[in-house]
Formats: C-alpha cells, structure tokens, sequence
C-alpha cells in the first residue's frame, strides 16, 4: 500500500486529462480551502457516493501517562472532522481488500 501525495495526484490527474499541472494544482488546492472554510464553519459536507465529511465533538477523556501511570492527564473535548465512506466508495474498497494477497 502506498502513500499518495497531493503532488502525485495532480500529476496524475494532468496526465490523464491532459490539463497543466498548475491549472490541476489550482484546482484542488481551491477545492480543498473550501472544504476547509466550510468545515471550520460547522457545516457538514456530503458528496454522493464518496462520503460525508462532518465536524463532531470529541468527548473529554482521561489519558495515561505511559512513564507515570499512576497520573491521570484529562484530555479535552475538542472539535474534529470526521469522514463516512459513501456506499460506492465502501463497495469497492471492500471488493479491492478482498481480491488483495495476503501478506506472508
């Protein structure tokens, strides 16, 4: 499994639709802080059959200091962004896990 960069995927985007990677580099990079703004604006983002992206409340919690156990740390409640895989996404992530070898 490899890691894609944003730089990789606009080349690869450029290539196939045959676009200047400064155009395609424009692009996302426009689509992404709008995505960002709305996010950090509270509202819930869905893209049919790629997913939801929605900002939630993450609880406060008590962590472990792993050098000092025995102390207690309180993470806040915070805000975070959370993802929801639209169901073509699902089905073909689960059809690719599926037909992948298995690590010897």
């Amino acid at each position: 499994m490899a890691t894609i960069t944003k730089k990789k995927l606009i080349n690869d985007i450029s290539r196939k639709k045959g676009v200047h990677p400064n155009d395609v580099r424009n692009v996302v990079q426009a689509f992404l802080d709008a995505m960002t703004d709305c996010l950090a604006e509270g509202n819930r983002l869905e893209f049919r059959d790629f997913g939801v992206f929605e900002v939630v409340e993450r609880k406060q919690k008590i962590g472990r200091n792993p050098k000092n156990a025995s102390v207690p740390i309180i993470i806040p409640a915070r805000p975070a962004v959370k993802f929801t895989s639209g169901k073509k996404m699902r089905d073909m992530i689960e059809n690719k896990v599926d037909h992948a070898p298995t690590p010897a």
